[in-house]
């Protein structure tokens, strides 16, 4: 099983790529990808769109696991952000990946076991977990690969 994980995004999107095998989850890959700012936002999502297309046919992934939208008090963030969404979710299902999407709640449940656990908390455990994680990366990175934990976590396993 291979997991392309997403943290949805327009400004930055947390990607990373993890696999089960062999008894044990590894990275593949992360990276943070970014688009210009300043902008127009359908340029933006084609940039992003392009990456990804680019990461799903070079890793191949069988599952897309992405974090639902939080909404925040910014809703033009939060409408920029769905559509980044959307796009992702598009290009999966192009791809012929399956679709696991989970909260920020329970991406924090998943791998910490705390669902209010706080970015240093996620980020000692990402790295606990997946001792090839980078050890130093964007939050959004370490987002992605927490997300990717979580769809391994889950998947399989009737959840």
């Amino acid at each position: 099983m291979r997991v392309l994980a997403i943290d949805p995004g327009f400004d930055r999107l947390g990607v990373a790529v993890l696999e089960r095998g062999e008894g044990r989850e590894r990275l593949m890959y992360s990276a943070c990808l970014g688009s210009q700012r300043g902008t127009p936002l359908p340029e933006r999502l084609h940039e992003l769109g392009v990456a990804l297309a680019a990461l799903f046919k070079t890793h191949q992934p069988t599952h897309l696991a992405i974090e639902t939208l939080f909404f925040n008090k910014n809703v033009k963030t939060a409408i920029d952000v769905a559509q980044a969404r959307g796009m992702v979710l598009y290009l999966a299902r192009a791809a012929g990946a399956i679709v696991c999407e989970y909260s920020p709640q329970a991406v924090k449940i998943a791998v910490t076991g705390y669902g209010k656990s706080d970015k240093a908390s996620m980020t000692a455990m990402v790295r606990r977990l997946l001792p090839e994680a980078p050890t130093l990366a964007q939050d959004d990175e370490y987002d992605a690969i927490a997300v990717g934990i979580t769809c391994l976590a889950h998947v399989g396993r009737g959840r």
